[in-house]
């Protein structure tokens, strides 16, 4: 509440007071009286003048709010394409929409106009912490694969790609800052909040507290190991809330951390944290206890993402496009154009073998079906979500459309393997930053109880069709192989992810890369071992091609 609002309750409050003595009684009692008129009209002008400057505000933010929206209605895909736009998307429906209803619910219309969006609960679909908090890490997720800079991203940049709407605000940052925070990550939560501090520096109009900064910069430079730095960032926020409990505590705690330090090395040696671990956001215990081939792979599946890298100039040199005639008799009067991507695992890309229409009739039938994407516990064998598959999907069977039916005859023209064992046709949407991190789609000895309920063995094969083009991110990369593949809509990837001994390839252990800019609309048809007996029969030896 400002200043004025303040003024004019205080006054109302005094006002309002019962005074002693009946006034009519007195001419000079009355007199006084205009006195007291002349406060009441004061007080009336200052709230009137306090409302005004509220609904100015709100003016302003409304108008702000229209420009924007009708900008993203002309062409809501290309909008929300730029992962900047859908992070304040979804700020805007929760952090900011919140302040919004502080200010409406002063006065009974503002409640009842609230009431009425309640009402609409079940027409509307409203975001809530969590998906603000899996929009933010998604920008996190996207700034560490392709290496984007905060500054930029800040200014509403992706590597030369579409441009945000606007750049973020100081406020924008901190809430990026406060969601890594909750999340743990205070690597992420030291980058943004230093580009809040830097941001509200260049704002006429402040949009967060210094001291709400210096708080969680603070103790997130602590936990990344500096302790002098967040000492002094502390007692810049005590300088500025004097009074702050948890800054009081945290001072004494970082000035004997200090004195520990400085013990030790009069004493014997104490390691520092190390600057890669400092970097990443671990800590040093984390860091020594990693496994070594997980951040192999990590690196690589990285690299892959942002096309650098790739296969050798001697195995380039082996691979060909051609017209593939078989093995179907369909084929030989309608081959398919086939590109080798890959020797040893053999992966094949086939171009145009989905058409616009069949995407289209394919959306529209698996969008109201669109559920979180799920993976299978290698131990219990049930199907949960993960923060490393990222995306919504859904099935479709072959009985619910021609198109489906007809694209499962294609899979099997093209491959030569029996479909009537394979799972029904998936179809996915990755959203905001979506990702499937490295994993292999054949289930390994341990996982004894996968596909099980199935009764059709394991993954023999994943045929897989990209039904978007990928402004940026978005491939599919083999990390052991070194491989990227780049979504291009109508095309499709095929790969055996078993030997023909039945044992898996661990060749084939792939990746989605988070979707940079654009969007990301693929389906896929696992098929399964039982079936292809005579069609693909077991060699004379576990790793025969």
């Amino acid at each position: 509440m400002g200043w004025l609002a303040v003024a004019a309750v205080a006054v109302v409050a005094m006002l309002t007071v019962p005074c002693q003595g009946e006034v009519f009684t007195s001419m000079s009692d009355m007199s006084r009286l205009l006195t007291t008129e002349g406060e009441m009209i004061r007080a009336i002008e200052n709230f009137i003048i306090a409302q005004e400057e509220k609904l100015q505000k709100l003016k302003k933010d409304l108008t702000e709010m229209e420009r924007v929206h009708d900008v993203a209605a002309h062409s809501p895909e290309d909008f929300l394409a730029n992962p900047i736009n859908a992070y304040l998307l979804v700020k805007r429906l929760t952090v900011d929409w919140a302040d919004l209803q502080d200010a409406m619910t002063d006065n009974t219309m503002g409640k009842e106009m609230l009431n009425n969006l309640t009402s609409m609960a079940d027409l509307l679909r409203w975001p809530d912490e969590e998906d603000l908090n899996g929009a933010a890490t998604a920008l996190m997720r996207l700034q560490d694969t392709y290496n984007l800079d905060t500054a930029q991203l800040a200014r509403g940049q992706i590597l030369g790609k579409k441009q945000a709407y606007r750049e973020l605000t100081a406020a924008d940052c901190f809430e990026l800052g406060r969601q890594s925070y909750n999340s743990g990550d205070h690597y992420h939560t030291t980058l943004w909040m230093t580009e809040a501090l830097t941001r509200l520096e260049a704002e006429n109009n402040k949009t967060v507290e210094h001291a709400d900064i210096l708080e969680y910069l603070a103790f997130s430079t602590y936990m990344q190991g500096n302790v002098r730095q967040a000492l002094k960032l502390t007692n810049e926020l005590l300088l500025e809330r004097p009074n702050h409990q948890r800054a009081l505590g945290n001072k004494v705690y970082y000035e004997q951390a200090l004195n520990n330090q400085e013990a030790a090395k009069r004493g014997e040696d104490i390691d520092s944290l190390d600057e890669e671990a400092v970097e990443k956001g671990y800590t040093v215990a984390e860091n020594t206890l990693a496994n070594d081939a997980y951040h192999r792979e990590r690196r690589s599946y990285e690299r892959l993402c942002r096309g650098e890298g790739g296969l050798s100039p001697k195995l380039s040199s082996k691979l060909h496009c051609y017209y593939q005639y078989g093995p179907s008799d369909y084929l030989k009067i309608g081959p398919v154009k086939a590109e080798l991507a890959h020797i040893n695992p053999t992966i094949y890309i086939y171009h145009d073998v989905l058409s616009d229409q069949e995407i289209s009739v394919i959306k529209e039938l698996a969008t109201p079906l669109f559920r979180r994407a799920t993976v299978q516990n290698y131990k219990t064998g049930e199907l949960e979500i993960a923060s490393y598959r990222i995306s919504k999907s859904s099935w479709l069977k072959a009985e619910d459309s021609e198109v489906v039916w007809t694209v499962n005859e294609r899979v099997a023209a093209i491959t030569g393997l029996n479909i009537n064992t394979a799972e029904e046709l998936q179809v996915a949407n990755y959203g905001l930053g979506g990702h499937y991190e490295p994993h292999f789609d054949y289930a390994r000895r341990e996982e004894k109880d996968a596909f099980k309920s199935l009764g059709t063995g394991n993954r023999i094969a994943t045929f897989l069709f990209y039904m978007t083009d990928v402004e940026a991110g978005g491939a599919t990369v083999f990390p052991q192989i070194n491989l990227s593949l780049w979504p291009k809509k109508g095309a499709a990837a095929f790969w055996h992810n078993l030997h023909p001994s039945g044992e898996g390839d661990e060749l084939t252990r792939h990746a989605a890369c988070p979707v940079l800019v654009g969007t990301k609309w693929v389906s896929n048809k696992w098929i399964h071992e039982r079936g292809q007996e005579f069609l693909r029969p077991c060699g004379l030896s576990p790793k025969d091609l």
